[in-house]
């Protein structure tokens, strides 16, 4: 059985680095050998109101994960934190830190849970993590394919800046990425051969479906990877497959969020499927 790595984890650094992202540092218990890889998920566990930390279920750490899962949903639900998924921005093995972006949607009145904790989170308040467990790592084919495509929106800025930083020199990649306004822009270091296209909403649904479709794909074999809101996700995995032809063996995608529900929500019956595709694809050997 997988023993599930959980601990509680504590801000040690708070920095407004766009109008619409925070970046918070954390330290904690099992830091000082944490296993990293780009584009790594976690769980963050966000404590409800009236509590300091997030309580946590009284089964043992060294416990099977369906187990503490299990014990996670029996709690009181008024006690229950809410947990959402992140990525890892950074690592830092010297002073045995972790960093991770928040985008900051909505207004105060509409924000949910995760947002609302990251607009107000100073240095001492408390989370805990759930993950990440390196059985989970993967990489991008670099192999397979002669370039590469990035597109996803706000929520996948720290996906794809951990994705194009840890790129080889010489890998050619073409990002596309969805933001507010131009003040939301990030700059990369990478050694890769890097393009990246800024999209700025102005209101829209499928500013970034159009601007993929818009754009000259470069010659030779692609891999994609898309990644956020669930909607615009399928969009762009329909037009690459029925449109541009490429395999869906050749496309990594992740829908992480729905403009109309929260992860609190039951998933639809296109949640589903989705689900069940890429269970399928990660099982499946490829060329």
């Amino acid at each position: 059985m997988t023993a599930v790595p959980v601990a509680l984890i504590e801000v040690t650094d708070v920095r407004r680095i766009t109008p619409h992202m925070v970046r918070i540092t954390f330290a904690g218990a099992g830091l000082d050998d944490f296993p990293t890889w780009p584009d790594q998920q976690l769980k963050l566990l966000f404590p409800k109101p009236g509590r300091r930390a997030p309580r946590l279920p009284d089964a043992a750490a060294d416990g099977d994960a369906m187990s503490w899962y299990q014990a996670f949903l029996a709690l009181p639900e008024d006690e229950r934190p809410w947990m959402r998924s992140y990525t890892v921005r950074a690592y830092d093995p010297v002073r045995h830190r972790i960093t991770v972006d928040f985008v900051l949607h909505g207004t105060p009145a509409t924000a949910g849970p995760a947002t609302r904790w990251a607009a107000s989170a100073a240095v001492g308040d408390l989370l805990a993590r759930y993950g990440p467990a390196a059985e989970y790592a993967k990489s991008l084919p670099l192999d397979r394919a002669d370039w590469l495509l990035l597109a996803g929106d706000a929520t996948a800025l720290p996906a794809i800046g951990s994705l194009v930083e840890a790129l080889p020199s010489g890998t050619r990649a073409l990002a596309c990425i969805e933001v507010a306004g131009p003040a939301d822009e990030q700059h990369f270091t990478t050694r890769a051969e890097l393009t990246v296209h800024w999209v700025h909403t102005d209101g829209r649904h499928d500013a970034l479906p159009a601007a993929v479709r818009a754009l000259t794909f470069p010659p030779g074999p692609v891999f994609a990877w898309l990644a956020g809101e669930a909607g615009a996700v399928r969009a762009l995995r329909r037009h690459l497959v029925g449109e541009r032809g490429i395999d869906k063996g050749r496309i990594d995608f992740s829908g992480y969020w729905r403009r109309t529900l929260t992860q609190d929500d039951a998933p639809t019956e296109e949640d589903l499927a989705e689900a069940q595709e890429r269970l399928a694809a990660a099982r499946s050997p490829q060329d």
